[in-house]
């Protein structure tokens, strides 16, 4: 019987995961509980044997519960690494509690039908039940019993053997999933764990920049002659920087109205007057804000199935704070929640910032569950920030948003705009909401920095560190019914805001260069006139001011292989061939995409350098 309730979970969890049942790769599925239960049946007393098979139902159903609801959040099926991340979920409980949906329940049915009825029997019999007869009495049905058990065990074996190994060829890590079942991917997962830490210390790191280099210029980014001087370089030199990490904000509501109500008048303005990137996307991994805090600060891939704080914190990391740090910056970063919060306490030593400022340094206003808001966290900015200004030491600064996290409910007190009533109590409305305030709280600072005398000595960033409405709480056709915008369910929700405002620029210019969360390293080190090549700096994202064509994978929230070009989104499935391609300009599907398999393969290569790369880092 719990053979068979684990079977029906594990079937309830394909279609949570892939809105439907392939039947051809079902017995994935139960080949693996076979083969568990088989061996608890040989290694437990059959006194307790009752009580184990109901604890690892119940084990087993607590861990389909919290798969469902993590891929509810980040769209991608977790492995067992993402229980090193465990600690983090009470740090946003009222984002996870929102991800639950009713049908998650589903996975503790039995338990609530099962106590039903245990009540009933004690109820109609007393505490003192039957005795039950003793079960597989004579030798050759006891004989018969055991054969059962070894053919589950050596059937189960064989089976997820089999469905492990056909699986593991597979590089979009969803169909990876589908295939092999979810326990067996799990031992998917493990063997990549272990072959990709046998690079750990192993090799040569020149070597693999060597390989790094001889791919990169086998990509053709820019059409400029050799020795060309970057345009803008230097432009910016011995400028301040600040660079504005805006937690959950998309590109969607830049220059759109509600209702009469400008969403984001601030940035709207700062795009204006400076350079705005319309077509940047996400590139995140597990480590979600922490990640693109990493990105963006080193320009190397995210590895695809751990945040690069819990796994890299001990290194020492190529960084923009070490590369200006040289020059004479000092560089800090700021954050309203405790910095213990995705490792960040060992992430920014790793960076080589010269400190950081958490929760106890900021006026707790209560603002959300992480304590103060974005007004307080400039505040505290400018008056640290402040401090260097009349010391004469340029600084980089990195301030961390969390005014619009998810399930961006704020304050009435805090909030600029109203929302119309189709919108009231909506996920889009608080969202839009959330992020006006955001919006509002960054003009705070423009203000600060003025009265301080650091707005002309000042670069300005903006970016967004991943997308905030996901499709199962907000469909494509509210967003475009409440501003009158397409949106699609990926580009969309992917693309989010880069903006780079520079002291003295009398013109505005839209950059239409497609882009990445590792392209804003290169593209600053341009303006501050810091050349990567003559630092003998690997960066695997490109200045957007410079280059003619572009290409950028993601494998988180999107499957291994996807990629970004100037042109189209692009998703594999088993393979190039039976993936798909959507337009970047159009969001319509592209069918013949055969010509973008180069970029496939060259994508899938610098990963995997990526990878290789990082690893090879030394430790502090």
């Amino acid at each position: 019987m719990v053979v068979l309730l684990l079977w029906l979970k594990l079937l309830l969890l394909r279609v949570l995961f892939f809105d439907r049942i392939a039947w051809e790769w079902i017995a994935a599925d139960v080949a693996p509980v076979l083969f568990i239960m088989g061996i608890l049946t040989v290694i437990t007393p059959s006194r307790v044997r009752t009580a184990v098979y109901w604890t690892f139902n119940g084990i087993l159903s607590l861990l389909l519960f919290a798969a469902s609801v993590y891929f509810n959040h980040f769209g991608s099926v977790p492995t067992y690494l993402a229980l090193y991340e465990l600690n983090q979920v009470f740090q946003v409980k009222a984002s996870v509690e929102s991800t639950i949906q009713t049908i998650d329940y589903l996975f503790f049915a039995d338990f609530v039908i099962m106590a039903i009825y245990v009540l009933i029997r004690r109820w109609k019999h007393g505490k003192a039940y039957p005795r039950e007869r003793e079960r597989f009495s004579s030798r050759n049905t006891r004989l018969a019993h055991m054969m059962v058990i070894l053919v589950a065990i050596l059937g189960g074996f064989a089976l997820s053997a089999n469905s492990v190994n056909s699986a593991r060829g597979i590089t979009n890590e969803l169909v990876q999933a589908e295939s092999a079942g979810f326990l067996n991917y799990e031992v998917v997962a493990a063997i990549k764990v272990k072959e990709d830490n046998n690079l750990i210390g192993t090799g040569d790191i020149k070597d693999t920049i060597a390989k790094i280099d001889e791919l990169q210029a086998s990509y053709p980014y820019s059409s400029k002659a050799a020795g060309t001087a970057p345009e803008y370089f230097g432009s910016q030199k011995g400028k301040n920087v600040i660079v504005i990490q805006m937690e959950a904000f998309q590109n969607f509501p830049l220059h759109q109205s509600l209702k009469g109500q400008e969403l984001t008048p601030v940035l709207n303005k700062l795009a204006d007057e400076g350079f705005y990137f319309p077509h940047v996307y996400q590139q995140i991994g597990p480590g979600n804000t922490s990640d693109a805090e990493f990105m963006s600060n080193t320009s190397i891939y995210p590895i695809g199935t751990l945040a690069m704080s819990t796994g890299f914190g001990d290194r020492e990391l190529p960084s923009l704070p070490r590369l200006l740090r040289d020059k004479g910056y000092e560089a800090y970063t700021f954050h309203v929640n405790q910095v213990g919060f995705w490792n960040r306490n060992e992430l920014y030593p790793a960076l080589g910032f010269n400190g950081y400022y958490d929760k106890d340094y900021f006026t707790n206003d209560h603002f959300n569950a992480f304590g103060a808001s974005d007004e307080q966290l400039y505040i505290t900015g400018v008056e640290k920030l402040a401090e260097l200004q009349k010391k004469g030491t340029p600084f980089y600064a990195q301030m961390v948003t969390a005014s619009s996290h998810h399930p961006f409910q704020i304050p009435d007190s805090f909030k600029k705009i109203s929302v119309p009533d189709e919108l009231k109590n909506t996920m889009l409305g608080d969202y839009l909401t959330a992020i006006n305030y955001t919006d509002y709280a960054i003009g705070t600072l423009i203000e600060g920095l003025k009265k301080n005398g650091m707005w002309d000595n000042t670069v300005l960033v903006m970016y967004g560190d991943h997308f905030g409405l996901q499709p199962q709480d907000v469909p494509p056709e509210q967003v475009e019914s409440a501003l009158g915008i397409p949106y699609d369910s990926r580009i969309s929700r992917f693309n989010i805001p880069l903006i780079v405002h520079v002291p003295g620029m009398e013109q505005g210019k839209v950059v239409e260069r497609t882009g990445g969360q590792l392209d804003i390293l290169p593209t600053i080190a341009n303006l501050l006139g810091v050349s990567l090549k003559e630092e003998g700096y690997t960066a695997f994202g490109h200045d957007l001011l410079n280059i003619d064509r572009n290409v950028l994978g993601m494998r988180y929230y999107l499957p291994s292989g996807s990629f970004f070009n100037d042109d189209i989104l692009y998703v594999p499935g088993k393979d190039f061939a039976d993936g798909k391609a959507v337009s970047l300009d159009t969001l319509k599907p592209v069918s013949d995409f055969t010509k973008y398999q180069t970029d496939y393969e060259y994508i899938l290569k610098l990963m995997n350098l990526s990878d290789e790369y990082v690893k090879l880092l030394p430790q502090r």
